[in-house]
């Protein structure tokens, strides 16, 4: 089904800027519910931050085919994974349309709005766009209050609109740095775990380059006989035996 809404503009690029990790151009271009991704990473929860009539962001009104005073239906959640915000998202609709075709968002609660946009057939979806935000975003300063450490210099975000029956409701989502953090932590792991896996077993090497245990019973040859002196030796060729063989030993 073809949508007529658009979340790209001039600072919301459809392609993840160069500057992004692999793990943030991976994640900022995933399709389907971010939710269900994250559930891939431990338990989620959903924590409603706040839900109101207000105004939309001016990154926003142009890509719903609003005027940039229309009333709009906002709903602002944070995505935890094992109790840590990974996640900060903002949910926004025309009023209208949040009374009508979206009226299901304002009873929500606590359940991910995943469960509306992916069980319905006559939802369709924009591309994904992303962006860097710096502390001008609105959307910035509503995710610092979840990092609870020293703020970072830019956020990463991204967006799209949903349309059902020619009404938009545009989500954008706020990677929080706990996110990047865990995605590193696991990949460390991970790593680890397959170069310990894959690391064939140590033993001692001689100079010859044989192993140790191959030749520990031949790491001590037994003593060498004394050299014999020369008239020993030319008497035994001779096939005489020594002078001092033959005599009797009383």
């Amino acid at each position: 089904m073809p949508i007529r809404f658009d979340a790209a503009d001039a600072h919301w690029r459809v392609g993840p800027l160069p500057g992004f990790s692999a793990a943030q151009k991976d994640w900022l271009t995933r399709g389907g519910s971010l939710t269900a991704h994250l559930r891939t990473l431990g338990a989620v929860a959903v924590r409603v931050t706040r839900e109101a009539i207000a105004l939309p962001w001016t990154d926003e009104h142009a890509a719903l085919g609003l005027a940039p005073r229309a009333p709009v239906w906002v709903r602002e959640v944070v995505l935890s994974v094992d109790g840590v915000p990974f996640v900060a998202a903002h949910s926004v609709a025309p009023l209208a349309a949040s009374v009508g075709v979206w009226q299901a968002t304002r009873r929500l609660r606590t359940r991910p709005l995943a469960e509306l946009l992916y069980s319905d057939s006559s939802v369709a979806r924009s591309s994904l766009v992303s962006r860097r935000l710096t502390a001008r975003h609105p959307l910035y300063r509503l995710a610092v209050q979840e990092i609870g450490t020293t703020s970072p210099h830019a956020l990463v975000a991204r967006r799209s609109v949903f349309e059902r029956h020619g009404a938009p409701l545009m989500v954008t989502e706020c990677m929080l740095p706990a996110l990047w953090a865990h995605l590193a932590s696991t990949a460390s792991r991970s790593s680890a775990h397959t170069v310990s896996a894959q690391a064939p077993q140590r033993t001692h090497v001689r100079e010859h380059g044989r192993p140790l245990e191959h030749t520990v019973s031949r790491a001590h040859g037994a003593p060498r006989a004394e050299p014999e002196n020369h008239a020993e030796q030319g008497a035994r060729e001779a096939g005489h035996a020594p002078a001092s063989d033959s005599k009797v030993k009383r």
